[in-house]
C-alpha cells in the first residue's frame, strides 16, 4: 500500500466522522459551541484545539511528504490550536476547518505522497527534539498516531460531556462493507 493510499482515505474518512460528531453535538446540546472549551483534564488542550490539531496533522503530512514548504495558513492553524482555550470559535468554524482539510486531501493526486517513500525526514518538535524518520516511519509512527490521538481525544471530550456517541459513530465508514444479511437486528 502506498503512502497516499494509506493516509488520504484514512484522514478523509475520520475527519468526516469528526464532523458528524460535531453535528450530533449541535443537535444534542443547547450550547454546543461551549463544548469547544471542554477538556478531559485541566492540563490538556480543549476540544477546539484537538479538532484544529487533527486537521494540522493531516495537512502537515501532505506538505511534508510532497517535500513542500508549509503554507502560512498551516502555521496559522497551529497557532489557533495553541490558543484554542482563549479563542475556541464555534462548531461552524470547526466544521469549516475540517471541510477545508478534507478538500485539500481530496484534491491531491492519486500518488502525490508516494515520491517520498524511502526518503528521510527530519521532523523538528516544538521542544527542540528532532526525529529522524523514513517517510514510512513518519506516516505510520508519527502522523497517523498523532492524528488519532487528537481525534480520539475529541471523541472522548464529546462523550464525557454527554454527547451520545458510540462505536457505530466511530466506524460508520465501514457500514458499506457489511456483508448483506449479516447486520444484527436488535
Amino acid at each position: 500500500m502506498s503512502l497516499t493510499q494509506l493516509l488520504v482515505p484514512t484522514y478523509v474518512q475520520m475527519l468526516n466522522r469528526l464532523s458528524a460528531w460535531l453535528e450530533k453535538a449541535q443537535g444534542s446540546s443547547t450550547d454546543a459551541d461551549a463544548l469547544l472549551s471542554a477538556r478531559l483534564a485541566p492540563d490538556m488542550f480543549p476540544l477546539s484545539t484537538q479538532i484544529r490539531f487533527a486537521c494540522v496533522q493531516a495537512r502537515e503530512a501532505v506538505y511534508r511528504l510532497k517535500g513542500e514548504d508549509f503554507p502560512t495558513s498551516l502555521g496559522g492553524l497551529l497557532d489557533e490550536g495553541r490558543n484554542g482555550a482563549e479563542h475556541p470559535g464555534s462548531i461552524a468554524d470547526a466544521k469549516g476547518r475540517i471541510a477545508q482539510t478534507v478538500a485539500l486531501l481530496e484534491a491531491i493526486g492519486l500518488d502525490a505522497l508516494d515520491a517520498a517513500a524511502g526518503t528521510m525526514i527530519a521532523h523538528a518538535l516544538p521542544n527542540g527534539m528532532i526525529l529522524d524518520l523514513t517517510a514510512e516511519q513518519y506516516a505510520r509512527d508519527w502522523s497517523l498516531s498523532q492524528f488519532y490521538f487528537h481525534l480520539m481525544t475529541a471523541y472522548a471530550i464529546l462523550r464525557a460531556n454527554g454527547i451520545e456517541l458510540g462505536k457505530a459513530d466511530y466506524v460508520a465508514h465501514m457500514f458499506p462493507h457489511i456483508r448483506p444479511g449479516t447486520m444484527p437486528t436488535g
